[in-house]
């Protein structure tokens, strides 16, 4: 079973799960915990391959990575845990993997809030994505990373953002790399049932201003999706939660006690 910890409350408070983005781990929450915890029983999550989960992955050696495997293991957790219906919250690839469980696993979702999400890939993302499968195999995994990592969020004011994924990532290996890179070609077609969801959900969208692959595709989603907001985040990149804390956790809060009163 996928590594994760447990922030209780009360066993009458709501459930708030987070998933975290490729190369990442459930650390890159640090600055939600305290502020998210006097409201919310809280789950954190560690990927297949990432934090926690590292030696989870060698002893499933080389079973498929598909959104669907994916999702189906975090439920694992949830069904485990005996959780009811909760509050998924996802950054970056995180978000594609939140959506899915709500269309997959829609007993289990009451509200989606998606930090810096992917809707579609742009003719700039795509570039970048072939150029990355093109040398993936060639170029040093953490080399490969760093770039994209620079890529998403080039600004001064992203370094942190760019320190804690960087950081984290060193903790995959190759291999893993590799296996979670081989997603990136399942995005198109997910991407056309996802932007179409049978029930659609209460959804928050939290996007930086400056965050110059992703925001606008989001902008266009949340037009013509019911029950989806967005809240833009100014002088902010493509990671709100740890770029702007104070920001992200006081709409994200809010939008969920609003949700839960």
């Amino acid at each position: 079973m996928l590594h994760y910890k447990t922030y209780i409350k009360s066993e009458t408070a709501e459930w708030v799960i987070f998933i975290h983005g490729a190369g990442g781990s459930s650390n890159i929450w640090f600055k939600q915990i305290k502020a998210f915890k006097p409201h919310f029983n809280l789950l954190l999550v560690d990927l297949r391959g990432h934090g926690g989960s590292a030696e989870v992955s060698d002893k499933w050696g080389r079973r498929d990575y598909t959104f669907e495997s994916i999702s189906a293991e975090i439920i694992e957790v949830v069904e485990h845990l005996k959780l009811p219906a909760s509050h998924w919250v996802g950054v970056s690839l995180g978000t594609i993997i939140i959506r899915h469980i709500a269309e997959q696993f829609p007993n289990y979702t009451k509200s989606l809030i998606l930090i810096g999400a992917i809707s579609r890939l742009n003719f700039k993302s795509r570039f970048w994505v072939g150029l990355g499968r093109t040398f993936k195999n060639v170029l040093p995994y953490m080399w490969l990373y760093r770039f994209f990592a620079f890529i998403i969020m080039p600004k001064n004011n992203h370094k942190e953002s760019r320190h804690v994924f960087i950081n984290e990532a060193k903790r995959l290996c190759h291999k893993e790399f590799l296996r979670w890179y081989q997603l990136t070609g399942q995005m198109t077609g997910l991407f056309r049932s996802l932007d179409k969801p049978k029930n659609p959900l209460p959804s928050l969208y939290v996007m930086g201003e400056f965050d110059h692959l992703f925001l606008q595709p989001i902008k266009e989603l949340v037009s013509h999706t019911e029950n989806a907001v967005l809240h833009v985040v100014q002088e902010c990149g493509h990671v709100v939660n740890i770029e702007k804390p104070s920001a992200f956790n006081a709409v994200a809060i809010d939008y969920l006690l609003r949700l839960t009163r």
